[in-house]
């Protein structure tokens, strides 16, 4: 009896076991089928830990390759000019002085004293062709090339542009390194580039830094005694100083996409950001000299202004874009197209423009008698006018250098080194082969030495067209005869 209890219990509790892991197993087959349901209902959503990855090293920046590909085709330019110690104008050096009292007497015998410059250089074409800034050999008696291999050579000056700050030389050498032209229109703010140079004579520095900012301007080239400069600069905070002018602004593929040109600083040193030249406009300034040795300046031929909040609400434009013309030349380009004060410049083939930089660099990369398509939104309501662009002069036509000495019916040379020696200057253009025109009609006669013009110093024949190009009526310029006779003359250009 007893042992019947027991197997009696046994059976039931090997019953509750096996009841309690069917319905157990059951159980956990519901709930997964449910969740499983449910995983198809809902839509899943990509989970990870919120730990920092870092880049890998493909994503890394590398300048080894740019820097590798530039290095060998920035040069050194190196420069003297020279300090004459007796020059007409200022102190007791003042022309009025001097024609009442004389000149004093020095001792011709001793070489006149130097001034020695230093500077870059990009090689452009193998060649021998280098492009620089104007105001690294600006007046400079000699110019001597030191290649990154150390030749040197004797550079001529082929050309230069003091608006853009480009110039161009020509060295007697074959099968040197170039750099690839970029395209500085597809610079993005905040992209990487390097700075290529010589900065206080060390010789292939190389300097990295990003794209701060474009079409910047800083009134160094643009400004009351040069209204015609071009400023449309690129910003960046690769470490430029003394030294670097001239040189390479490349980016990570090796690109040439400006000519470092000027630094901001209260001290004359790298003290946060450099400007330079773009590459487009530079590109277009070394064609020129190439094929005509002069710039072929294309004009709008209108003022132009930016667009404030206070200008926009004044003149009720609605928007704070494009550039506002405030005045037409009366035989510009703009006029005779249609363009008439008071619009605003939207874009120029399809380019928005929305700051003077801006306008003006798209201008300057073209010459007179190209075409443009020029938007400008009048009393709101946006135009499209096609305009034929102009020199200064208001032609269509290109000129040649030789074409360019021809101003105001004579044609002027820029003083030799024995003249400028003999007369003890650093300034001046003589007129030669005088014609009938209005420097004849107001007593100017052959051999006059031009130093002045409207209170401008006149260095070079360009200076002299700078000088017409920035009045409409009246010039009056200052000099003297080879004689030592000082002479003015007042000259109507409206007439």
């Amino acid at each position: 009896m007893n042992l019947s209890k027991r197997m009696q219990t046994l059976v039931f509790f090997v019953l509750v076991v096996a009841i309690s892991v069917a319905t157990n197993l059951t159980t956990n087959q519901i709930s997964k089928i449910q969740q499983e349901r449910k995983e198809e209902q809902e839509p899943q959503i990509p989970t990870a830990y919120a730990r920092f990855a870092s880049a890998s090293s493909a994503m890394e920046t590398d300048f080894t390759i740019a820097s590798e590909l530039s290095i060998h085709a920035v040069v050194h330019v190196k420069t003297k000019t020279p300090i004459n110690t007796q020059q007409f104008g200022g102190g007791f050096n003042d022309p009025f002085f001097e024609y009442f009292f004389g000149r004093p007497q020095q001792d011709q015998s001793k070489e006149p004293p130097t001034q020695e410059g230093s500077g870059s250089g990009v090689i452009v074409s193998n060649d021998g062709y280098i492009v620089t800034n104007n105001h690294v050999v600006d007046k400079s008696a000699e110019i001597e090339i030191t290649l990154n291999d150390k030749r040197t050579f004797k550079a001529k000056l082929i050309g230069s542009d003091a608006n853009t700050d480009i110039a161009l030389l020509k060295i007697d050498a074959v099968n040197l390194p170039v750099i690839k032209f970029g395209n500085s229109d597809l610079l993005k703010v905040g992209e990487w580039v390097l700075a290529v140079g010589n900065p206080f004579n060390l010789t292939s520095t190389v300097t990295a830094g990003i794209v701060s900012a474009k079409s910047r301007s800083i009134n160094i080239l643009s400004n009351p005694t040069q209204r015609m400069g071009i400023e449309a600069f690129i910003q960046t905070d690769a470490a430029v100083n003394p030294g670097n002018s001239g040189g390479a602004l490349v980016n990570t593929k090796g690109e040439l996409v400006g000519i470092n040109t000027a630094i901001a600083s209260q001290t004359g040193s790298y003290s946060g950001y450099s400007f330079a030249v773009p590459i487009n406009i530079a590109k277009k300034v070394v064609g020129d000299l190439m094929e005509y040795g002069v710039v072929q300046r294309a004009l709008l031929g209108v003022e132009i202004t930016d667009v404030t909040k206070k200008l926009a609400d004044e003149k009720g434009l609605g928007k704070i874009v494009g550039v506002f013309v405030a005045n037409v030349s009366d035989k510009g380009a703009a006029k005779e197209a249609g363009i008439e004060s008071d619009d605003v410049i939207l874009s120029v083939n399809d380019e928005m423009v929305n700051s003077v930089p801006e306008l003006q660099e798209k201008i300057s990369r073209y010459r007179p008698g190209d075409k443009i398509k020029v938007l400008v939104n009048r009393k709101g309501k946006e135009k499209l006018f096609t305009v034929t662009l102009r020199n200064s002069d208001g032609l269509t036509s290109l000129m040649k250098a030789e074409e360019v000495n021809l101003l105001l019916g004579a044609k002027l040379l820029e003083l030799s080194d024995t003249e400028r020696q003999k007369f003890q200057i650093n300034t001046g253009v003589k007129v030669v082969s005088l014609q009938n025109g209005k420097l004849r009609s107001s007593g100017v006669r052959d051999g006059y030495i031009i130093t002045k013009a409207n209170r401008m110093p006149i260095s070079t024949v360009d200076d002299f067209r700078r000088a017409i190009s920035s009045v409409d009526d009246g010039l009056l310029i200052g000099g003297f005869y080879p004689n030592g006779k000082i002479e003015y003359y007042a000259i109507n250009l409206a007439e």
